[in-house]
């Protein structure tokens, strides 16, 4: 393991020295209209005293590359005033980034002359977004990323008012987990590494390749309506300033955790430190076959069966290593065509080591009601040690190509996980059984997702019709690849294997998954109440297609077996000498058999269109009113045990609902709003818990059994916000805000008899409200020489 670490060290480190710099510098920027911070296209950017001259895009962007030296800009456009920013310093193989406004004015010939070093605040620009949305928003730019020092999205996002990050990876949105949270790449959709869950794992992005994330709390109808307390956009760069190569490698220690001798592992592959399993822990056998019995037909190659599968069935003590990180990414913009020409790139590998020491879990009943008692009853506890390794290799590649009309978009991502975890457990059940025992569990989950991110957008001459255009497609695969489990029962003092407390078992599971989305959308400036205005509408469609399967396999042994002969050794089970065969016929040997109910292959379409209208009936009063419709449908493929029964493509959710959403923003005085907001969204139930299919979760000892009645969740969400944006990156928002469920979806105990079997159920509704508040505050008014330092508050209180 050591040396592969070592190799993929030796490759980042040398790969900046292929790349040179540049000598020429660059000036680029966005030119806005100060009233509607809308942006302007066709403004003449020109260096006085040269003949260097550029004109902005539909988007309102420019680029100018220059030698260095020290310049002056002028900008101008018909109706506007004409702006000057002078001592632009420019620096070989750097840029120089600037936003302009330029105020709308009946004499041309106005200008204004700035006479300071000219340089965008990303921050700023992004306060500014956020002024302007329609929709209650909150976020980060990369320069607040690089202020916290933070490498990873994970990390960063937990600055944002109302948002906190579980496990280190998975976002939530004003206290909402991730049914009710969404996350999208660059505006479209993405499965994570856990294709069960709405959001993706934050921490697989790294942050030197972003332009902002934007955390959307309000619903519109250009959003998709599966999502409550907020859709995480996270936006990367498409057209990179200058070039920049970044090359990171970090070590992480815990006391606890690392170069402690009694951590619990297992010899896995030679290729776990990538992420991914090189067929050591191939299921052997077909998936669709069954092993013979032992006393029926075909008897005779059960023993050949039985020694094809891996021995390994303990895990042991070993020492564990540090956590290893480490990064390499590159962005520059290039001229192909006369045209900007955009890369980005970036490869990152993590390997964390975790060990926990009295490690808890197990299942509490309420007290009965003939005791005076209120403690929980222990019915199944298991406290022991659980030590994990999780290896993440992602890489990412994108390329932006930007005309003066169009600009077209291909994204590349690939993820590569791998955990291990091994355990050892005191096993205790004391109402339903007296048992004692010790549990060994082997444990290896293989996760990859692979997308691909097409996109367009295009403006016709004046900029005043625009069309974007998405289609991102994502194939997905998560295996849990031999997960093995013993448990040894005490009996005086012997430790034996018993039925009633589980035989040692053996489970592969495997999942593939594709993802289709495309999407569409028109927007139309116009004039209406004299006033800017705009209209929006398009349409998304989305199939989503998932094949699971599961192999689970039984250790027996004859009745001869004396299990005290095994000394608690897991590993000794299938030692040679212990394997049944036919002459002897007594040893363990294994059982199983294909099941129909292991098995299900399940479909998602979702067909949307939408239409929002933005206008002002009054000055002050900005007004976005929109209607989203979406066709919601799944089929599923499958059987169930209990009751018996088939499905053979059953359409199990046949929808067609509206979501209206209206958002007010009313502008008090100048850089200060009031927001009011309601839009209707949904939680839908995913693949695992739309099905009949019983998944054993053996680190656990709990059973997730799916549910095919569910609906639907309906949510109505209310805010109110006030904002106020001072001077610089200053500002202070106060919002309250409300949502009411109906048919929220709730994990519960299948049943009072089976305390270990959980199913999501439908529960009547329920409610949660809370408030946020945000203040950015810099020191400028004790020194201008302070004004860079700045206090950043948020505070988000949430009841459910």
């Amino acid at each position: 393991m050591n040396r592969g670490f070592y190799i993929l060290l030796s490759m980042l480190v040398c790969l900046p020295f292929f790349l040179f710099a540049d000598e020429i510098g660059r000036i680029t920027g966005k030119v806005l209209d100060e009233s509607s911070n809308g942006p302007l296209a066709g403004v003449s950017v020109q260096i006085v005293g040269t003949n260097e001259a550029t004109s902005t895009d539909f988007e309102g962007d420019f680029t100018l590359g220059v030698a260095p030296g020290t310049y002056t800009l002028r900008f101008s456009s018909i109706g506007y005033g004409v702006k000057e920013i002078s001592e632009v310093r420019i620096e070989g193989g750097k840029a120089v980034e600037m936003n302009v406004s330029l105020t709308p004015s009946a004499d041309e010939l106005a200008e204004v002359v700035v006479t300071v070093s000219a340089r965008k605040n990303t921050e700023i620009s992004l306060l500014n977004m956020q002024r302007n949305a329609g929709v209650v928003m909150d976020g980060l730019s990369s320069q607040s990323i690089q202020r916290t020092g933070a490498s990873t999205i994970a990390t960063a996002v937990r600055t944002v008012p109302g948002v906190s990050v579980q496990e280190g990876k998975y976002v939530y949105v004003r206290g909402l987990g991730d049914r009710y949270s969404k996350t999208t790449l660059n505006g479209m959709d993405i499965p994570g590494l856990d294709p069960d869950k709405n959001t993706v794992q934050m921490d697989i992005f790294p942050t030197n390749i972003l332009e902002n994330i934007v955390v959307i709390k309000s619903g519109s109808a250009e959003l998709p309506a599966d999502f409550t307390g907020g859709v995480v956009d996270i936006v990367t760069k498409d057209i990179p300033a200058q070039k920049q190569v970044g090359v990171s490698a970090s070590i992480g220690y815990n006391p606890d955790m690392h170069f402690n001798d009694n951590y619990v592992g297992y010899q896995g592959s030679r290729t776990d430190f990538l992420g991914f399993d090189n067929g050591d822990r191939k299921l052997p056998i077909s998936p669709t076959s069954d092993i013979p019995n032992r006393i029926g037909e075909g008897r005779e190659s059960l023993e050949g069966i039985t020694r094809s599968f891996n021995p390994l069935m303990r895990p042991d003590r070993e020492n564990s290593m540090p956590d290893l990180s480490l990064g390499f990414d590159f962005t520059n913009q290039y001229k192909l065509w006369g045209n900007q020409l955009g890369v980005i790139a970036a490869v990152n590998y993590k390997n964390v080591t975790s060990f926990y020491e009295g490690f808890q879990n197990g299942t509490y009943l309420r007290p009965l009601q003939t005791t005076a008692s209120d403690e929980l009853r222990a019915d199944r506890t298991q406290i022991g040690d659980l030590g994990g390794r999780n290896v993440l290799l992602s890489g990412m590649a994108g390329l932006n190509y930007k005309t003066g009309s169009s600009k077209y978009g291909l994204n590349l991502l690939h993820i590569q996980n791998g955990e291990s975890r091994a355990s050892i457990y005191d096993h205790k059940e004391r109402i339903a059984n007296s048992i004692d025992a010790v549990k060994y569990n082997l444990d290896y989950g293989q996760r990859s997702v692979s997308n691909l991110l097409l996109s367009g957008k295009h403006s016709n001459e004046d900029a005043t019709f625009l069309t974007e255009w998405k289609v991102s497609p994502t194939l997905v695969s998560a295996d849990d690849k031999d997960v093995r489990t013993t448990t040894f029962v005490q009996e005086g003092a012997n430790w034996t294997i018993r039925s009633d407390a589980g035989v040692p078992t053996r489970i592969w599971r495997d999942l593939d998954e594709l993802d289709v989305v495309g999407k569409v959308d028109f927007t139309k400036k116009m004039n209406l109440f004299t006033r800017d205005a705009s209209l929006k509408f398009g349409a998304l469609y989305s199939y989503k297609q998932r094949d699971y399967a599961i192999n689970e396999y039984e250790i027996r042994s004859t009745i001869d077996v004396n299990h005290a002969d095994l000394n608690r050794d897991p590993n000794a089970i299938l030692l040679p000498e212990n394997i049944w065969t036919p002459e002897t016929d007594s040893g363990y040997y294994m059982s199983g058999q294909y099941q129909e109910a292991s098995t299900f292959d399940a479909t998602q379409h979702t067909g949307a269109l939408y239409v929002s209208a933005e206008f002002r009936p009054w000055e002050k009063l900005r007004t976005i009113v929109g209607l989203r419709a979406e066709q919601y449908t799944t089929f599923f493929t499958g059987a169930s045990i209990v009751p018996r029964a088939s499905y053979d493509n059953v359409k199990t959710i046949d929808k067609l609902d509206l979501f209206p959403s209206l958002n007010l923003v009313y502008n008090v005085v100048e850089n200060q709003n009031l927001r009011a907001s309601y839009a209707r969204t949904t939680a839908r139930p995913s693949f695992k818990e739309l099905s009949v299919i019983q998944i054993y979760d053996p680190l656990t000892d709990t059973r997730f059994v799916g549910n095919l009645d569910l609906e639907p969740t309906y949510i109505d969400n209310i805010d109110l916000r006030y904002e106020f944006f001072g001077d610089g990156a200053q500002m202070l928002a106060v919002g309250g805000f409300y949502k009411y469920f109906r048919n929220p979806i709730e994990l519960q105990v299948t049943s009072d008899a089976a305390q270990s079997n959980f199913t999501p159920r439908n529960a009547p509704v329920a409610k949660v409200y809370g408030v946020e508040v945000e203040a950015r505050k810099n020191f400028g008014f004790i020194s201008e020489s302070l004004t860079d330092l700045s206090l950043n508050v948020n505070v988000t209180f949430a009841e459910s």
